[in-house]
């Protein structure tokens, strides 16, 4: 368990600023060879130092250290559904928010009950090729698809990260046909983050993500009329910060995980008054 900034997560239009209790179980339905969680995700929970927290107090703890939100996260929460979803209901009963960080891997039933208690899901999409799901994740794609849809469906607030992992899945057609269709199935207003991969794991042989390769992917995700494009694990980079698609203003000034200003109000830009998609309060 930790406090972490809501922007680790990344979350970027959901409560800027605030902390969320962050607690996780060993596990993950997945095995990507480049994870940068490893060694949580691929342990099994008798291999972890693990700490006794039943849901009411989990909820009792985010309130006593001043978290806006719980966060389900670090390994992957769908294999400890049972326990996230009691957890969230805790958490809505005393006033604190939920938010899931997954892979999106989840059968569509209980995703849509689970959606019921959650506030805001971060869906790591690892490529929009089935063939790097089964090669490199040992997963499918189309269920991925379908609990996004399903999310939106269900008005959970949603964001995006795609790792760009050199050579795997940085292929220009295929993030203009992954943006396109995220233009069409989800809205041009959900964020995705595009962020830089780091060797981990298996794949320690590929290098970290080069900075004119993630720029060349946000501009063809921009093209292709995703609003609201970031690049990650950058700290300092210039697309870190929030702005207005209607003037053109910085609305939220972040570096790295610190936001140092924010000019949201009620939802709306504090300098044209157009909306600014998001959950703010």
């Amino acid at each position: 368990a930790n406090n972490d900034p809501i922007e680790k997560k990344p979350l970027f239009h959901f409560l800027p600023g605030t902390k969320s209790f962050s607690i996780a179980a060993a596990g993950c339905n997945f095995d990507c060879k480049f994870c940068q969680n490893w060694d949580i995700s691929q342990s099994r929970p008798e291999q972890t130092r693990n700490y006794d927290l039943p849901p009411k107090d989990v909820a009792a703890y985010a309130k006593k250290a001043g978290s806006a939100s719980i966060a389900y996260t670090y390994g992957e929460p769908v294999v400890f559904y049972k326990y996230m979803y009691d957890c969230a209901v805790a958490a809505r009963a005393a006033g604190v928010r939920s938010v899931m960080i997954s892979n999106g891997y989840i059968n569509t039933k209980p995703l849509r009950a689970l959606c019921k208690t959650l506030d805001a899901v971060k869906i790591d999409f690892k490529a929009f090729t089935d063939k790097f799901y089964r090669q490199t994740c040992q997963g499918t794609l189309k269920p991925v698809l379908d609990a996004m849809v399903t999310i939106k469906k269900e008005k959970v607030w949603l964001e995006l990260v795609y790792l760009v992992v050199p050579t795997l899945n940085d292929d220009s057609k295929d993030i203009r046909a992954m943006a396109q269709w995220i233009v069409n199935n989800l809205g041009a207003d959900t964020p995705v983050h595009f962020t830089r991969f780091h060797p981990q794991y298996k794949l320690k042989n590929l290098p970290p993500t080069p900075l004119d390769t993630l720029e060349r992917i946000y501009d063809t995700a921009r093209d292709k009329g995703l609003r609201y494009a970031y690049i990650g694990n950058v700290p300092g980079h210039k697309t870190e910060s929030t702005r207005c698609r209607h003037c053109g203003k910085t609305v939220i000034a972040r570096t790295g995980y610190i936001v140092s200003s924010i000019n949201v109000k009620k939802g709306k830009c504090g300098f044209c008054g157009k909306d600014i998609p998001g959950v703010w309060s």
